[in-house]
């Protein structure tokens, strides 16, 4: 049986699941736990990407993913390629960590028809009182450590966390006040087992998108474009993998030479223009597949026509071209 298309397009939302290879247990300790999270990190940092919620189960995780730029695909590669390996490393064993392929729905993240986004929102963060986990007065469902609704309890969360459009989904003011009466609303139905409407059960159940025929029909204009493609091992898209993984690899050694900030806050208050980054723009289209679009996100220089623009200047300026070998010399 064909395996399923992988849809890929910017600003895409997505529920992401994966389970543990045979059903086995994933998360076994806190460090495990940790590392996952510390993985999951690096990949948003790399891609760009915005969590809105996510928890971690014995032997599964759920995220409600936003993919600013069309990279789900290269992006869980990596993920779940580092984590499973350092999860072998500790454990002194190969094979597989997770159960074939995770699994992506694309959702529709309309704020004008949040129903989908709310459904996911809500079946991941009350998976553990469906499990029998948290959920009560001596088990509160924000307490259980490894999901995102801690930190809409508590208003501290990482970076890549955005809570602002859960709450928007749901009406609610994007401060405590809707956090907190986000948070008072699923404790109320964590009580009550966790359990979802049967319309919001069979929606989840049907099959590869989440969302209304119209969001359905633009999918379906999009698998005819190139950037949507098959999640297979072909050897094209495994060297547009490595190329990109280059592509970071030369970014983050190209900042430390060029003497630029790693943080990305810090980047974006350069100008978009600086000369180092166009010279390292320029690397990153000479020697990888990087689209001018991922490197206006990485470099933090605008949009992708403002890449393409910076970089024509820049090859009809001989000092530009030189500094170009230099920097390619640096990072051989």
């Amino acid at each position: 049986m064909a395996r399923a298309l992988r849809v890929e397009y910017p600003g895409a939302v997505y529920h992401v699941m994966a389970r543990g290879d045979g059903g086995k247990r994933i998360f076994e300790t806190d460090e495990d736990h940790f590392a996952f999270l510390a993985r999951l990190a690096e990949a948003c940092e790399s891609h760009g990407w915005r969590v809105h919620a996510w928890v971690l189960m014995s032997n599964h995780f759920h995220l409600l993913l936003e993919t600013p730029q069309p990279n789900l695909v290269s992006g869980m590669k990596w993920l779940l390629g580092v984590f499973s390996q350092s999860w072998n490393r500790a454990r002194k064993r190969r094979g597989h960590v997770f159960q074939g392929r995770y699994k992506a729905v694309p959702v529709n993240g309309d704020a004008a028809d949040a129903y989908y986004f709310r459904i996911v929102a809500d079946y991941i963060h009350l998976n553990p009182a469906r499990a029998g986990l948290a959920g009560g007065e001596e088990h509160p469902l924000a307490g259980y450590r490894w999901s995102s609704l801690l930190h809409y309890a508590t208003g501290k969360g990482p970076e890549w966390l955005a809570t602002e459009r859960v709450l928007g989904a749901f009406e609610l003011a994007r401060d405590g006040r809707g956090r907190r009466a986000y948070v008072a609303w699923l404790e109320e139905r964590a009580k009550l087992g966790g359990e979802l409407s049967e319309a919001a059960m069979q929606a989840l159940r049907r099959g590869w998108y989440l969302g209304e025929a119209t969001f359905r029909d633009r999918l379906l204009c999009l698998l005819e474009k190139p950037v949507v493609r098959r999640d297979l091992n072909r050897s094209g898209e495994a060297t547009r993998d490595r190329s990109l993984s280059e592509a970071e690899r030369l970014v983050r050694e190209g900042l430390l030479a060029l003497e630029l900030p790693a943080a990305p806050e810090q980047l974006s208050a350069l100008r978009k223009g600086d000369s180092r980054k166009v010279w390292l723009a320029m690397l990153l289209r000479k020697r990888t597949v990087a689209s001018n679009a991922w490197i206006a996100q990485r470099l933090a220089m605008g949009e992708a026509g403002s890449v393409s623009r910076l970089i024509g200047h820049a090859k009809a300026d001989s000092a530009a071209v030189k500094k170009l070998k230099e920097l390619e010399g640096m990072l051989k």
